[in-house]
């Protein structure tokens, strides 16, 4: 039977034509750069390796890292059949065909290993499908993903595959692919020492990227090295790895919330200007303040959610770039705040006493009687108006029969919190005196 997908995609290919990511791509596990924790004899690949046998696995990781190279050395490493589809251009009826090549060949005992490229893009009945052909050994699968796998692949798929995670390229690792290509090259990079650093840097962790900006340099008369400023006119920065719907994104507010938390105003920044490099709306950024100024601040500080909703305002006024200065001010505003999360836990206990208590009445005297029959079943009957009180305050009860007074909320010894808790406690004193005299 023929095979559907060769084994080698790229074999036809003269060698003089390939680009020089593909001419370079290691042909052993060993020479893969950046993923020795999975490759080195004790990572997880290494052991499967050494033993003869693969698992069924999962890579994730982000582009330019290797997870393409690893599938098909393994396939190598191991004698297995190697096929590869990308779930961009295939559908069930090729799924369909590859399951079938896989089980003629498992007749001649030859074991196949199926290369899911993208797989998070299949939807759910299409990774379903994969079940019972791996389950049957029919195919050792072998998905890449860009995603994180628990949000983006079934639970099934997932239970029947290793993760292995893949670290974005360092500069160690990208150094020895430059190396390589010079090596390829027979001639050095046609840049200076700091140009060979800026170019590691634009690379952001992407080998492939980088791998293919030296083939621009290459392709290129260039008579004298080139300096950093002439590097970035001749060649592009990466653009930043950021989905907005996908954990990118979840990942860099995550982090901006918490250097906020940890009142680390640098690191705050930080991950605020990732985000508005990376094209975040900065309407969801401003509405993520907004909220933090209430769960973390709180009345610590009450200027807090006032700065975070003037910079909305600010924001809405000037737009783009010019209002991102007022988000960048409520960023340091919040980060240099003191910070009390009374507010949010005062919250979560309130909600929580309410659905456990249901319906209960408030007391009559505090409920207002605008019938001459609520007058007369004892609505706002005996109520004490707070304003002729001594004090403005009467002490009053104002919890159903059936309750005894909660405490929700507990003011923190911080900012604004301190001067609450005294007026707390003063009224509680207040409150005792009055009661113990009726």
């Amino acid at each position: 039977m023929a095979d559907l997908f060769a084994s080698e995609p790229d074999s036809a290919t003269p060698e003089a034509a390939q680009p020089l990511a593909e001419h370079l791509r290691p042909r052993r596990l060993e020479d893969v750069v950046g993923q020795e924790h999975l490759t080195g004899a004790d990572g997880a690949i290494g052991r499967m390796v050494a033993a003869g046998r693969l698992a069924s696995m999962i890579l994730w990781g982000p582009p330019g890292t290797g997870k393409t190279t690893i599938a098909r050395l393994l396939a190598d490493a191991v004698g297995l059949r190697f096929i590869a589809i990308s779930a961009v251009f295939s559908g069930v009826a090729d799924l369909k065909k590859a399951f079938a090549e896989a089980r003629e060949h498992a007749r001649i005992g030859t074991q196949t290993l199926l290369f899911v490229d993208e797989i998070h893009r299949f939807n759910r009945a299409q990774q379903d499908g994969f079940l019972p052909y791996v389950e049957d050994g029919t195919v050792v699968l072998v998905g890449a993903t860009t995603e994180n796998p628990s949000f983006e692949l079934n639970a099934a798929l997932l239970s029947r595959c290793q993760v292995l995670i893949l670290n974005r390229l360092d500069r160690d690792a990208l150094e020895r692919l430059l190396e390589r290509a010079e090596a390829a090259e027979g001639r050095a990079l046609p840049v200076d020492a700091d140009a060979r650093e800026a170019l590691i840097a634009t690379a952001d962790g992407d080998g492939r990227f980088l791998l293919n900006q030296v083939e621009t340099l290459y392709s290129i008369r260039i008579d004298q090295p080139l300096t950093p400023a002439e590097l970035s006119k001749l060649l592009h920065r990466r653009v930043a790895v950021y989905d907005k719907d996908r954990e990118g994104h979840y990942n860099l507010i995550s982090a901006l919330h918490k250097s906020l938390r940890g009142s680390d105003p640098q690191a705050a920044l930080y991950y605020l200007a990732r985000m508005l490099v990376a094209g975040e709306e900065p309407l969801y950024l401003l509405r993520r303040l907004v909220r933090f100024a209430s769960e973390d601040v709180g009345l610590a500080d009450p200027q807090a959610l006032v700065q975070c909703l003037a910079a909305k305002d600010a924001y809405d006024f000037l737009g783009s770039p010019e209002g991102e200065l007022a988000i960048v001010q409520a960023t340091l505003y919040l980060a240099t705040a003191p910070k009390s999360n009374a507010a949010y836990k005062a919250e979560k206990a309130a909600k929580r006493t309410a659905r456990d208590t249901g319906s209960l009445m408030p007391p009559k005297n505090i409920l207002n009687a605008p019938t001459k029959l609520m007058k007369t079943i004892g609505y706002g009957r005996d109520y004490d108006y707070d304003h002729d009180a001594p004090d403005a305050f009467s002490g009053d009860d104002y919890w159903p029969e059936e309750m005894v007074p909660q405490g929700f909320y507990t003011p923190s010894p911080r900012g604004f919190e301190v001067k609450i808790a005294e007026r707390l406690a003063y009224w509680d004193r207040l409150r005792k005196e009055r009661r113990a005299g009726e």
